[in-house]
C-alpha cells in the first residue's frame, strides 16, 4: 500500500488512481492480445510505492523487457512469454522472475529475486506526475551525516537539476543508489530508482535554513536524514569515508593469499604462474551486488587495455547459497558484460571474512585489492560508482587507472 500520509494529497491521488489496482479474480477476461509498450509501474517495497519504469516489446514467447537507470537502458529481460493476460520475464544477470497479470492496460504481480519478492503494478503509458512551474535549486553535492554500521560518519549526495526536474544518488562506502530520478511538485522533489535492483524512494524537501530534509525508502524501510553543503559539514566536522582506507590487510609484507576454485571446477592460487611478476586485482564481489555490476564492465576495460603490459585480475565471487552448486546467475554476470579475466567461485558473502583472513574491514562490497608484481598489497578501493554520481564517477575510474598504471611502471 502507498503510504499516503507522506505524500502530499494531488501526489497521492495521482499515484493511487495509476497503480493502486486490486487483482482481478478472472485474469483472462478483457486481456490484451499484446503487452508492448513504456509501463509507468511502482515496486511496494517496505510499504512504500517505489516508481519506475518498464519497457517491453515482442509478443507471444518473444517478449522482451528493459529496466531503465535513469534515462539509461539496464537489466534486460532474456527471456519472456505472454499469454491469455499472463507475463512472464526472466533477468539472468540477477536470477529474477517478473510474473504478471495484466488487464485493460493494467499490470500487477511480483518481481522475485533468490531472497526477495516484490510486488509490481502499473499502467500502460501512464504519464508521469506533473513537475511544479518552479523549483528550488537543489543541484551540485550534499553532505549527509549518519552513523552506519559500516563506520562511516557521512553519505554524499550528488544531484544534478534542470528546472524541475533532478536526477540524484546517493554515494556510500559500497557505491551509489544508481540513478534517482523525479521532479519537483507540491513542495519536495520526488526522486526514485528501480531497475530490478536497488529500490528507493527519495523525499528532498528544502529548507530555509538551506539544507535539505531527506525521507528515504529502500531495503532498509523508512529513514530520515537532513543533508547539508559541503562546507557547512566541514565545519562540523562531517567526512564521507575515503574509499582507499576503510579496508587494509593485517601484514603488509605477506603475499595476499587466495585459493579458490573456477566455474569448471579448477583450484586457481595466487602462486599459480599466471600470476608471477604481474600487476593483479584482487576483486571481491558477487553478482548480486548492484555496485559490483557498475564495476565490471569497467573492469573488463581495463583488462584489455593493460593485460598485455602484465595486468592480470581475479574475481572472487560470493554467492548466495541457492547459486553454489550452479552458479548461473555469475555465469550471466560474465556473460553480460563479457568478462575475459579470472573468476572464482570463493564461497557465501556470510564467509567473506573467514575465507580472506588477511583483509581487516571487509564490510564492502565490492572491495578491490591492488597487488604489486611482488604480490604485496599496495592499495585497496572499496565500492564503485555508478553514471550517476557524475563527477565522483570519473574521479573514481580515473583514480583506479591510476593506480594501475602506477604500479604496472614499476619493474
Amino acid at each position: 500500500m502507498i503510504r499516503l500520509h507522506r505524500l502530499a494529497a494531488p501526489l497521492a491521488l495521482a499515484l493511487v488512481a495509476a497503480f493502486a489496482v486490486p487483482i482481478l479474480a478472472h485474469a483472462a477476461e478483457g486481456a490484451p492480445s499484446t503487452v508492448a509498450g513504456t509501463w509507468r509501474a511502482t515496486a511496494d517495497v517496505k510499504g512504500a510505492a517505489i516508481p519506475f519504469r518498464l519497457d517491453i516489446h515482442g509478443e507471444g514467447d518473444a517478449v522482451r523487457a528493459t529496466f531503465f537507470d535513469g534515462a539509461r537502458p539496464t537489466n534486460a529481460a532474456s527471456e519472456g512469454s505472454f499469454h491469455d493476460g499472463k507475463l512472464h520475464l526472466y533477468f539472468p544477470s540477477y536470477a529474477a522472475n517478473l510474473d504478471a497479470t495484466v488487464v485493460d492496460g493494467r499490470l500487477d504481480g511480483a518481481y522475485v529475486t533468490p531472497t526477495r519478492s516484490i510486488a509490481i503494478h502499473g499502467q500502460r503509458g501512464a504519464a508521469p506526475v506533473a513537475a511544479s512551474a518552479a523549483a528550488p535549486v537543489i543541484g551540485g553535492e550534499w553532505i549527509v551525516p549518519l552513523k552506519s554500521d559500516k563506520g562511516e560518519t557521512a553519505w554524499r549526495l550528488i544531484v544534478k537539476q534542470t528546472g524541475a526536474t533532478a536526477e540524484a544518488a546517493i554515494l556510500r562506502i559500497d557505491g551509489d543508489t544508481g540513478a534517482l530520478t523525479g521532479r519537483y511538485s507540491d513542495g519536495a522533489f520526488r526522486l526514485s530508482h528501480f531497475a530490478g535492483e536497488r529500490p528507493g524512494l527519495l523525499i528532498a524537501t528544502p529548507q530555509a535554513d538551506h539544507t535539505l530534509k531527506l525521507v528515504l525508502d529502500d531495503l532498509e524501510g523508512e529513514r530520515r536524514f537532513t543533508a547539508v553543503r559541503p562546507a557547512a559539514a566541514a565545519k562540523a566536522g562531517f567526512t564521507p569515508t575515503d574509499p582507499t582506507r576503510h579496508t587494509t590487510v593485517q601484514n603488509k609484507t605477506e603475499p595476499f593469499r587466495f585459493a579458490f576454485k573456477d566455474l569448471n571446477g579448477k583450484v586457481v592460487s595466487n602462486t599459480d604462474a599466471r600470476f608471477r611478476h604481474k600487476v593483479v586485482i584482487v576483486d571481491v564481489m558477487g553478482s548480486w551486488c548492484p555496485n559490483c555490476h557498475d564495476e565490471a564492465a569497467f573492469l573488463q576495460g581495463l583488462y584489455a587495455k593493460h593485460h598485455r603490459d602484465g595486468l592480470e585480475i581475479v574475481s572472487l565471487a560470493f554467492e548466495q547459497a541457492d547459486q553454489l552448486p550452479d552458479p548461473k546467475r555469475l555465469r550471466a554476470f560474465i556473460a553480460r558484460y563479457g568478462l575475459t579475466f579470472t573468476v572464482l567461485l570463493a564461497g557465501e558473502p556470510k564467509d567473506v571474512n573467514a575465507k580472506l583472513p588477511q583483509a581487516v574491514t571487509l564490510n564492502a562490497w565490492p572491495t578491490t585489492f591492488f597487488l604489486g608484481r611482488d604480490g604485496l598489497v599496495k592499495a585497496t578501493h572499496v565500492g564503485f560508482t555508478s553514471p550517476a554520481s557524475g563527477p565522483r564517477d570519473a574521479e573514481t575510474r580515473h583514480d583506479v587507472e591510476r593506480q594501475v598504471e602506477a604500479l604496472l611502471a614499476r619493474s
